[in-house]
């Protein structure tokens, strides 16, 4: 038995410490709610005792032994009455656990999957995009959908039931005669066998974990809204069907694959646990009770008896440990993810009132890219200036951002803050200081006034948000909802919930921006969504809103460059010209070339709509 809780070997350069992680799971589980261990503990123990051993074997040799010695029928009844009346206690104590245990459960769930969120939301940006960690992530994840902390609980009580169960039946059988011991140990060979076979297990699915993330994006987008356009309308729909039915066949293979082994496993594992234990047993009792007399009715029938129960908790053990090896390798990666350690570390100072910003001979390049995304890049923003980053998409205009906001850490040079360079802040301090509207913005399936203030709101933080939404000029968008701004972003969890435009929910995410106190505002392409008129509104009521305020505008449409005291132009991820819109345009370089094109185009856009 102790084989199961020795460390498993899954590569040359791979051990999973089987005992640890389980430890480390009921530890996990013990301080959520030790409630669900003790249930399980109680559940399995009695349950296991009383059923492969008072009942099967004590409660049988007892009676059994009264008829041997002639006993009249009123001892028998007693016995019989007593029996009935602990059965009854079982029973009811066990449904007792059982309710303990389904409040429990969802009290574990509730606090480990708030762990798991809480972690997540720590993560660096950048594992987001590694898809080893996703694979990892997910196999972590799984841990809690897939219940398998009740597995463990139920697994441990289980192997501590039968093993005190076990040892009971091996003691009568004992009594009666341990030459029976030599069959019933090839019962132990099982654990080794099915340590193996759970080994064999593990690696399967660990084989399968991309096939299964694959088929999972597949599904999750066929259902999504943001993809139910693009399906109906082009032959999408049938390349994703393709990598679906890919995985689907990838998975068949990788079964197929480790089906002989562990087909051979059951089969080496039901020798040893039935075949030679059963065979065995009835062949000398049979022998001692007919030919030599050696047994009474009582012993034989414990011998008999024995030989069920001792299969029963054998396999009982066995897949308890079978599930213990198995979730120790799950535990293994839900380890893992929460000892991750993030890569941007924690300064110890904490970020005040904005000066400058400035930026020294910064390069960066992504840690799966083969060449940098940012090269030798310099400038400063003092405290009052409105800039404006310009240039073509992938310029590296948006990397500057998360540079900025430490979602990543510059390859080379360095980023200052007041002076200081970044790192040497908390990050928290650091985000804080800076009111920032990304490029790929999102709103939540909560309300209007919630994806405002980003909390749930009291009175006076709605009038606050209404306000914002009114700055970005999607207030009366909102007010026409059925709830105004109660009302829910997305029908998916409310039916009298509303769905906005590209337009509308860009300006609801804009609308963060003038919800909150802030001295520097980072705008990355805050108009991207917009029509020219839109765009021309939002930057007007953009500029009442950060008056006196220091504002970075990132965007490939030059609306904001015209609003800018000066304006850097990136192309290759360097600055190849700065300076202010009349200077550039006088310069006739790259911006020029780009202002004559955009006005061009709006131009011939509103040409187009006074035919």
């Amino acid at each position: 038995m102790r084989r199961g809780f020795e460390n498993i070997k899954l590569r040359d350069d791979e051990k999973i410490p089987v005992f640890k992680n389980v430890l480390y799971a009921v530890r996990l589980v013990w301080k959520a709610d030790k409630r669900l261990l003790l249930s399980y503990l109680y559940s399995n123990i009695i349950d296991n005792v009383f059923q492969y051993y008072i009942q099967s074997i004590l409660f049988l040799k007892i009676l059994l032994s009264i008829i041997d010695s002639g006993a009249d029928f009123k001892v028998y009844f007693r016995k019989l009455l007593a029996f009935f009346g602990v059965t009854v206690f079982i029973k009811i104590s066990v449904w007792a656990a059982a309710y303990v245990r389904q409040v429990s459960t969802k009290n574990v769930l509730k606090v480990l999957n708030n762990m798991v969120f809480r972690k997540a939301s720590q993560l660096d940006v950048g594992q987001y995009e590694d898809p080893e960690f996703y694979d990892k992530y997910q196999r972590a994840t799984n841990v809690m959908s897939s219940g398998y902390f009740d597995i463990v609980c139920w697994d441990v009580a289980a192997i501590i039931g039968g093993i005190i169960s076990f040892l009971l039946v091996i003691g009568t059988v004992i009594s009666v005669n341990p030459v029976y011991l030599l069959f019933l140990a090839p019962s132990i060979i099982v654990f080794v066998i099915e340590t193996a076979k759970s080994k064999a297990v593990f690696k399967r699915d660990k084989e399968m974990t991309t096939n299964n993330r694959t088929k999972a994006y597949v599904q999750r987008t066929v259902f999504l809204k943001d993809f139910s356009k693009d399906m109906r309308t082009s032959n999408i729909f049938s390349v994703m069907m393709k990598r679906f039915d890919g995985a689907i066949k990838g998975n068949i293979e990788i079964l197929r694959s480790y089906g002989l082994k562990l087909f051979l496993y059951s089969m080496a594992s039901t020798l040893c646990s039935e075949f030679i234990p059963v065979i065995g047993t009835y062949m000398y009792a049979g022998w001692q009770f007919v030919s030599k007399k050696a047994l009474t009715a009582s012993g034989f029938s414990v011998v008999i008896s024995a030989v069920g129960a001792v299969n029963g908790m054998s396999w009982y053990i066995q897949e308890g440990f079978d599930d213990l090896i198995q979730m120790s390798l799950y535990f293994q990666n839900l380890r893992e993810f929460f000892e991750y350690e993030t890569g941007i570390k924690d300064g110890e100072r904490t970020a005040e009132k904005f000066q400058s910003l400035e930026f020294k001979n910064v390069s960066f390049r992504y840690p799966s890219a083969k060449k940098n995304s940012v090269n030798n890049v310099s400038f400063k923003i003092e405290k009052g200036e409105t800039v404006a980053l310009v240039g073509i998409n992938g310029a590296g205009k948006s990397t500057l951002v998360k540079l900025i906001l430490r979602f990543y850490d510059v390859t080379d040079g360095e980023i200052l803050l007041n002076g200081i360079n970044i790192k040497e802040y908390t990050v928290e301090s650091l985000r804080n200081s800076f009111a920032t509207v990304f490029q790929d913005y999102k709103n939540f399936a909560v309300s209007v006034f919630e994806n405002v203030m980003c909390r749930e709101c009291s009175d006076e933080d709605k009038i606050k948000a209404q306000k914002a939404l009114e700055a970005a000029g999607v207030w009366d968008k909102v007010k026409s909802l059925p709830n105004g701004g109660d009302t829910v972003l997305t029908r998916e969890f409310e039916e009298d919930g509303a769905g906005l435009s590209g337009g509308e929910n860009q300006k609801v995410s804009t609308a963060r921006l003038f919800a909150r106190q802030y001295e520097m505002a980072i705008l990355d392409e805050p108009s991207s969504a917009l029509d020219p008129i839109a765009e021309y509104k939002m930057y007007e009521n953009l500029i009442k809103a950060t008056k006196d305020k220091t504002v970075m505008y990132i965007s490939h449409r030059l609306s904001s460059a015209v609003l800018s005291d000066r304006v850097f132009v990136l192309q290759n991820g360097s600055i190849i010209e700065s300076g202010t819109h009349k200077e550039l345009l006088e310069r006739g370089g790259k911006y020029s070339e780009m202002f004559k094109l955009q006005a061009s185009a709006y131009k011939r856009e509103g040409e187009n709509e006074n035919v």
